[in-house]
């Protein structure tokens, strides 16, 4: 059985969201472990979720098309030349 990485992504998100809400909901009986939860869950969101999310969502994608070079600048100008043309 096949788990597709969105799911898994998703899971990590909402594990993350929950042990933050757990967090703040404990932090009047038990404010240092409440804490934890809270720090856990952060870390949970952006330093795996997140960098997960962006690997997927950046596979295929050449960085070159990104980059701000000579050829890109060129492009870019001729694209603007010809909207002000229309108008």
């Amino acid at each position: 059985m096949k788990i597709r990485f969105r799911y898994i992504i998703l899971f990590i998100t909402l594990a993350s969201l929950s042990a933050i809400g757990f967090g703040f909901y404990n932090l009047e009986a038990e404010p240092s472990v409440a804490h934890k939860y809270i720090g856990f869950g952060t870390l949970g969101l952006f330093l795996i979720a997140m960098p997960l999310f962006l690997i997927s969502v950046s596979k295929g994608k050449k960085m070159k098309d990104y980059m701000l070079t000579e050829e890109n600048i060129h492009k870019m100008r001729n694209s603007g030349d010809k909207d002000t043309d229309n108008q």
